[in-house]
């Protein structure tokens, strides 16, 4: 149950990247972006990652994989688009 409940969790706050990757890209606007907490959270979600392998917990490994490569798509859309 409790492993359901990560799967969840991270299912939920992972898929909230989804419009916004998708508004980056069809509109290919950047401007209201901040690159440093994009640049900061981004390297945060690495770093729960590596966590999430180094104790082999399938919800952290699985939703900050995902994430990772959301929240990453928008940073080097914000770096390449300014």
């Amino acid at each position: 149950m409790v492993t359901i409940l990560g799967l969840v969790a991270g299912i939920l706050t992972t898929v909230a990247f989804v419009p916004q990757v998708i508004k980056t890209w069809r509109s290919h606007s950047t401007q209201d972006i901040s690159l440093a907490m994009f640049a900061i959270f981004t390297a945060g979600v690495f770093a729960w990652l590596m966590y999430g392998i180094l104790i082999e917990d399938l919800p952290i490994i699985v939703a900050n994989t995902v994430t990772f490569i959301l929240a990453g798509s928008i940073l080097v859309m914000k770096i390449r688009n300014g």
